[in-house]
């Protein structure tokens, strides 16, 4: 698993790599970068949580969720700064970040079944008051902008795995995610598939 974090105009970046693969090696498609696959997992594990209350699997898993939040800690992201989880899943990261005291939140994802789990899950942590959106962060038409900080745990490792046009919906991923943050802004992504070097190859395309 390899994490980068970057500003929008340079700033910080860490990693914990357990491989090095710097070049830009592409790699093949997988359901995994289907709609319809996550919509189907979602779906599942609304029907779950409505069942007996357990909210699933954990993107990544809670580690990389404690990395993400240390990071944040690290650079001193204020409590205020509006965040945007990109691919909120089942919104548990959304509760780690509202626990952490940060209250300007927003979370998106192109699953229904993935909003209506998270937008529970929050209810159940009296924590109704944070927006999930379903939205294409890819088809977002200039919805998403402003953001102090974004934060991906997978959705861009999906993106690249999708049958379709794996090339088009990485290009799209940069404008979006430029358009999206504010000047000076951060992100954050957790990636299993890319290294640091070669995701801040990627994103130095559009964001300087």
């Amino acid at each position: 698993m390899e994490d980068a974090t970057k500003s929008s105009h340079g700033g910080e970046n860490n990693s914990d790599l357990e491989e090095d693969r710097s070049s830009e090696e592409d790699f093949g498609t997988s359901e995994l970068g289907t709609k319809e696959y996550w919509e189907d997992t979602y779906q599942r594990e609304l029907e779950t949580f409505k069942d007996i209350g357990d909210v699933g699997e954990i993107w990544f898993g809670e580690e990389s969720m404690s990395r993400v939040l240390r990071w944040m800690d690290k650079a001193k992201i204020p409590e205020s700064a509006s965040v945007l989880d990109i691919g909120t899943g089942n919104g548990a990261f959304l509760v780690e970040l509202a626990k952490q005291g940060y209250k300007n939140l927003t979370g998106i994802d192109y699953s229904p079944a993935s909003v209506e789990l998270a937008k529970s899950v929050l209810q159940a942590e009296d924590l109704s008051n944070v927006p999930v959106k379903e939205m294409d962060f890819l088809n977002c038409q200039g919805e998403l902008k402003g953001f102090d900080v974004c934060i991906d745990k997978g959705t861009f490792d999906a993106i690249s795995l999708n049958p379709g046009n794996k090339a088009e919906g990485k290009k799209l991923y940069v404008q979006t995610l430029k358009d999206a943050l504010k000047d000076n802004g951060f992100f954050s992504i957790t990636s299993c598939n890319w290294t640091k070097e070669q995701l801040l190859e990627r994103f130095s395309e559009g964001i300087s």
